[in-house]
């Protein structure tokens, strides 16, 4: 049986896409773990051999545009419908970090999967470190935001480049400061 563990990042963040994972390990992997609780370079060196190991991996990636029009928590969604359409073995099963998703395949919400499945783990790392990445790319065609560090989260820093430079294409318009920000 092909069980398929799905993850998402970003839905808190004020700028950027959210990005999903669907991850079906052939192995287990050792240090695999919640993204959140493992640093960058750990992160990143699971992440190649995720990629050089599992049977199948694959994102969906909901941009900023898309969030706004039908909602965080749908995008989130999409997000992972997609990372599991996109996988190159169609799985028997998927587990959810969170909530059950919509789709035709037999699934199940693990709350706090991240912490307890292996393959959700290894989904929380592809989809963290992918999104990572694509914040950093921003980092240097806007580099005042800091996108590098804060990954488009409403750190400090983030929150005062906004009032000192305003949004730009890849905020959230719905999400606060910046729907504030938008004249009506």
């Amino acid at each position: 049986m092909l069980i398929a563990g799905v993850d998402e990042v970003g839905r808190g963040a004020l700028a950027g896409p959210v990005v999903a994972a669907a991850v079906i390990l052939d192995n287990d992997i050792d240090g695999l773990n919640d993204s959140k609780k493992l640093t960058e370079k750990k992160r990143n060196v699971l992440f190649k051999i995720i990629n050089d190991h599992a049977l199948s991996i694959a994102v969906g990636i909901k941009w900023n545009d898309y969030i706004d029009d039908v909602n965080i928590k749908v995008a989130s969604e999409h997000a992972m419908i997609d990372a599991i359409n996109n996988l190159s073995h169609q799985p028997d099963k998927v587990l959810v970090d969170g909530f059950p998703l919509d789709i035709p395949i037999k699934n199940e919400g693990i709350i706090r999967g991240d912490q307890k499945i292996r393959s959700i783990m290894a989904a929380s790392i592809i989809a963290k470190v992918t999104r990572d990445e694509i914040m950093r790319s921003f980092h240097y065609i806007y580099p005042m935001y800091g996108f590098d560090k804060n990954k488009g989260y409403g750190t400090k820093q983030h929150c005062n480049a906004l009032k000192e430079y305003s949004y730009i294409s890849i905020h959230r318009e719905t999400f606060k400061p910046i729907s504030s920000m938008i004249s009506k």
